[in-house]
């Protein structure tokens, strides 16, 4: 769908549960299971891509930091793309790249004893293609990113480059202000640099308006929240109406 360049929509799963997994997998293109910020183990993290089975949707994973260490353990179990938070240079980009594939293009080493099962293949086709197969992300969420897009972007066996705003509203201190005008300029510069390298591009849609809004601008892969905003709203609309 990215490179037919139609939009695809997904979210962030923070919560350590394979049965929210598995009702969000019914509606979504992608999940990305966050080792970043939240609670999940990576023992419940490959129960949550395993809950993906049987669905559309590709089980991605956020880690904490761009170490090849970090993304080994997450690939081995089966999540078919790694996002890699904080890219801010050229070096950054080169290093997420190579923990992502085997030699000699990169530097992932071998032990993919789960993902097989998960994609219902053998070890020997699952090692045939996952160079191919595996999403290499990379998040532009620091100004620093921002000053260097171009270069970071030049970056070959990058697969998909989204934007962050949360990040990139504290880097220049305006934590919580996503929509700051300084921000938006930022966030202006990096989108222009991404969709000048013809890497597909994703964000965050936030409502049905900047959705739409970002799809005509060529955007690919639209987090439509994470799992306990996507909750509130929807108790929030199930109340909306009700007099109490």
């Amino acid at each position: 769908m990215w490179r037919e360049g139609r939009p695809t929509f997904g979210a962030i799963a923070t919560i350590p549960s394979i049965q929210t997994v598995r009702i969000m997998a019914q509606s979504l293109d992608w999940i990305i299971v966050d080792l970043e910020h939240g609670p999940i183990d990576l023992g419940s993290a490959h129960a949550m891509i395993v809950a993906t089975a049987g669905t559309p949707c590709v089980p991605m994973l956020r880690i904490a930091a761009n170490e090849p260490w970090l993304a080994k353990a997450p690939m081995d179990l089966g999540a078919l793309g790694i996002n890699f938070p904080m890219i801010c240079s050229r070096a950054d980009a080169e290093k997420a790249v190579r923990s992502v594939r085997y030699p000699p293009k990169g530097e992932r080493l071998w032990g993919p004893f789960h993902a097989p099962f998960r994609w219902n293949v053998s070890m020997n086709d699952y090692m045939a293609t996952s160079d191919d197969d595996m999403i290499c992300m990379v998040t532009i969420e620091h100004v620093d990113a921002v000053e260097r897009i171009d270069e970071i972007m030049a970056t070959p066996g990058i697969d998909l480059a989204v934007i962050g705003p949360g990040d990139l509203a504290t880097s220049i201190d305006k934590r919580g202000l996503p929509d700051d005008p300084q921000v938006v300029a930022l966030m202006k510069r990096a989108e222009e640099g991404i969709l000048k390298s013809g890497v597909p591009i994703g964000g965050v849609a936030r409502t049905a308006e900047a959705a739409n809004a970002m799809i005509a601008r060529g955007y690919v892969a639209l987090a439509l929240g994470f799992d306990w905003s996507l909750f509130q709203r929807g108790i929030a609309a199930s109340l909306d109406g009700i007099k109490r």
